[in-house]
């Protein structure tokens, strides 16, 4: 549910918004761990959003991934169309909703992390209030309009023991597992503000994006930590 707002106080001057770099992964892809334990120290750098979804389609190679929801996958999907790519792979880190590289090229994730993190165009403003409610100010719509997804996250790090397919015996790493996402509704470009559901689980984080439509280009990200 949302409400546009007559007048946002609560929105004053907000410090530029974080990048968003999102992880897709699996348990049972050989190739994932290393990538895990690079977009988790990404996570520890100021100005960065990493979350990383779990992807369920490599589960018939013997090992069901213990995070991955089928919503993880359509959202990796949404980007495949977007991106001109021909199939969803893992690993693969997407940058700000508009740019993608394999989870192990670092050095070309780096750059356009450093591309995205000089992005100088005009982001709304998000504010918290409170523990149910977040605020979207005023700014320009991408083409085709915007939504505003909440995204759930544990922040620990969680170390999972693989037991059977390409990685058995190996101990996977994770930071930042997405937990739930949702969509809240959409923003026209006006100040509005989304009623946040409670967390479905203890000890979450919550982010707030603003993207386009179908894998667009996320113009906004808010976070707040438990």
């Amino acid at each position: 549910m949302c409400l546009t707002l007559i007048a946002t106080p609560g929105l004053a001057a907000a410090a530029k918004p974080p990048v968003v770099i999102e992880l897709y992964t699996a348990q049972g892809c050989a190739s994932c761990g290393e990538a895990n334990s690079y977009v988790g120290k990404l996570a520890e750098k100021p100005g960065v959003l990493a979350l990383t979804f779990p992807v369920d389609y490599w589960d018939y190679l013997g090992w069901p991934d213990t995070f991955a929801k089928p919503e993880f996958a359509d959202r990796q999907r949404a980007y495949v169309t977007r991106l001109a790519l021909r199939e969803p792979y893992t690993p693969q880190v997407v940058i700000a909703g508009h740019a993608q590289a394999g989870g192990l090229q670092t050095d070309k994730v780096d750059k356009l992390l450093a591309t995205a993190a000089q992005d100088a165009r005009p982001a709304p403003d998000m504010a918290f209030i409170g523990l149910r409610r977040v605020d979207v100010g005023s700014g320009p719509v991408p083409r085709g309009g915007a939504e505003v997804w909440l995204v759930r996250y544990d922040p620990r790090e969680q170390d999972v023991v693989v037991k059977k397919g390409d990685n058995r015996g190996q101990t996977v790493a994770h930071r930042n597992v997405v937990r739930e996402i949702r969509r809240l509704g959409s923003w026209r470009g006006r100040p509005t503000a989304y009623r946040l559901p409670p967390p479905t689980e203890d000890g979450l984080a919550t982010a707030v994006l603003v993207q386009g439509p179908n894998g667009g280009r996320i113009v906004a990200a808010a976070q707040r930590t438990p």
